[in-house]
């Protein structure tokens, strides 16, 4: 693994923990936000490891993993995972549908969610 993509995964992992804390304290929105923040690195530390470039100025996880060739390696369910992430990152910066998204973040949903971080983390950690 190369240096800049050591760099994704280390602010990847303390993502994930971050999303951890705002379980605990119930920080819902935030836990969205936090996980799309870690797949969003781990995506490009995988463009890093891929393209030995700088990853694109984006926050969009499809077109990331798009950029890299990761898209067409990801499950239907990995596909879907993204899709449901991809609102949290900007509805955590910037509110407006903040009621909406905030209703379907039950302690229960950012378990789950955190969980599917992980393991998506995890695959495509694996391919780097």
């Amino acid at each position: 693994m190369n240096i800049k993509s050591k760099y994704w995964i280390e602010i990847a992992d303390y993502d994930i923990e971050t999303a951890k804390a705002m379980l605990i304290t119930n920080r819902f929105l935030y836990v969205g936000f936090m996980c799309h923040q870690a797949i969003e690195k781990t995506i490009k530390a995988y463009y890093c490891s891929k393209n030995n470039d700088t990853p694109p100025f984006t926050h969009n996880l499809k077109t990331l993993a798009e950029r890299c060739d990761l898209l067409s390696l990801f499950s239907d369910e990995q596909l879907d995972f993204i899709e449901e992430l991809l609102p949290m990152n900007i509805e955590a910066r910037y509110p407006t549908r903040k009621e909406e998204i905030f209703k379907l973040l039950t302690h229960q949903k950012c378990d789950e969610i955190i969980k599917q971080t992980e393991s998506l983390c995890q695959w495509i950690k694996q391919r780097l």
